[in-house]
């Protein structure tokens, strides 16, 4: 059977939540690979809000096992105030319904105060971090420092890794003006919750495996967007982990030949949250109409997200290094109404045209778009759930974006609403 990926083509918030969501109707695994909970998604189930940070979106589809994978970097306090909120919701969460990757590393009380310190301490060029420790939590992992699941079912080993963190971040912290941690009072903390995550600890690459042979379908579920990965993103305003579609092997365990389709989900105009370059940014009316229309605002964070045209450079660049087969296109209907409707199809450096963003970061700040105008739409295409509900000027948009891009549309959303979506091919057909 088909397993999937889905990434995020653009900045993130591009409504992977919800694709997720439809699309999980058919997986049986559903697994997140990356990220931390600095990202959100936000699903609307008949009406209700689910608003999931660090659980995979298929918690709340009964039947189905949630994975998260060794490529996330889990705060183990947040979790379990998440599914406590979840619960609280109607939403069973079990040891059979939700597992981790014993492998997983940690984030901790003195990642995120590090994240925040350095953060408010940069005078040179803030990142615009979350503030929630994940950045300093991978650099531990990198640096064989971090305390993983596992050891906290162990009380020598947990001591021998927080006493080996506790060296670096020692002198980091005098560094920054920061106190001491408290060494015991850590143990006891991650003592105190190691009951409430080791029941969902698991080798997760041998049950992804072993569901691959048995014929299950896999959902993997990206989190924030390809432009914000660590390598091919506009670093160094990037997240601090790969964030493309070949991270979910790595991140879960399972080899890529597992991988039979990749869905990249990219918004019918361009959004950013935090500091970087955006070549399409909009300072006037037409870009607050899309953030007011888009209600543009963070799911994690509530800062409001910077609005701009449709680029179609980015998003056929991030196809590319994420090997997509087919976008889910969302929020269409954010765009009734315009009269017009303007699409990048490339850049003028120093007088010069490109078809990519160059890597070099005073490059891509100088970059200037090149626009395609487009007549737009007056009827709404909110809720559509046919080609035939679409007004022919939108079909149109939609079309062009296909053409730039190189990549088809396979799924159109028209709405949060779940059910409000045109399905051009199914990524789980065999």
């Amino acid at each position: 059977m088909a397993n999937v990926v889905v990434v995020g083509a653009q900045w993130g918030d591009e409504g992977k939540g919800k694709i997720v969501d439809w699309l999980s109707e058919r997986a049986d695994v559903i697994a997140r690979f990356q990220g931390g909970h600095n990202a959100g998604h936000t699903l609307v189930i008949d009406g209700e809000v689910f608003k999931l940070h660090a659980l995979p979106s298929g918690v709340v589809r009964g039947g189905k096992l949630s994975v998260i994978g060794n490529g996330v970097v889990l705060d183990p306090w947040h979790l379990v105030t998440e599914i406590e909120t979840i619960r609280a919701q109607g939403v069973e969460i079990t040891p059979e319904t939700l597992m981790i990757a014993e492998n997983t590393p940690l984030i901790l009380p003195l990642h995120g105060e590090l994240d925040r310190a350095r953060e408010s301490q940069n005078s040179v060029a803030k990142i615009g971090t979350t503030g929630r420790g994940i950045g300093p939590a991978y650099e531990d992992k990198v640096g064989r420092r971090v305390v993983r699941v596992a050891d906290l079912a162990d009380p020598a080993t947990l001591a021998t890794r927080v006493d080996r963190l506790l060296i670096h971040h020692g002198a980091l912290r005098r560094g920054l003006g920061l106190p001491e941690v408290d060494r015991d009072g850590l143990i006891a903390a991650l003592s105190e919750v190691a009951p409430k995550i080791l029941p969902y600890a698991a080798p997760v690459w041998k049950v992804l495996n072993e569901k691959k042979s048995e014929g299950r379908r896999i959902l993997f579920e990206g989190a924030q967007g390809a432009l914000l990965d660590i390598d091919f993103g506009t670093y160094p305003f990037v997240t601090s982990s790969n964030v493309i579609a070949g991270q979910a092997a790595t991140g879960t365990g399972i080899g890529p030949g597992s991988i039979d389709f990749v869905l990249g989900i990219v918004k019918a105009y361009t959004t950013r949250v935090g500091e970087g370059p955006f070549p399409t940014e909009l300072f006037d009316e037409d870009g607050q109409r899309l953030g007011e229309r888009g209600h543009e605002f963070g799911t994690t964070t509530g800062r409001k997200r910077r609005c701009g045209w449709f680029d179609a450079v980015l998003v056929r660049q991030t196809c590319a290094t994420s090997g997509v087969n087919g976008i889910a296109l969302t929020k269409l209907d954010v765009l009734d109404g315009f009269e017009e409707l303007k699409i990048c199809t490339g850049y003028e450096l120093d007088g010069r045209m490109l078809d990519h963003l160059p890597t070099a970061a005073d490059q891509q700040a100088r970059v200037t778009p090149v626009y395609e105008t487009m007549t737009g739409w007056s009827d709404s295409t909110a809720g559509a759930r046919s080609w035939a509900d679409l007004p022919g000027e939108a079909i149109k948009y939609v079309r062009r974006i296909e053409e730039l891009i190189r990549c088809p549309v396979a799924l159109l959303s028209t709405s949060p609403e779940r059910e409000d979506t045109i399905l051009v091919t199914d990524p789980f057909a065999d």
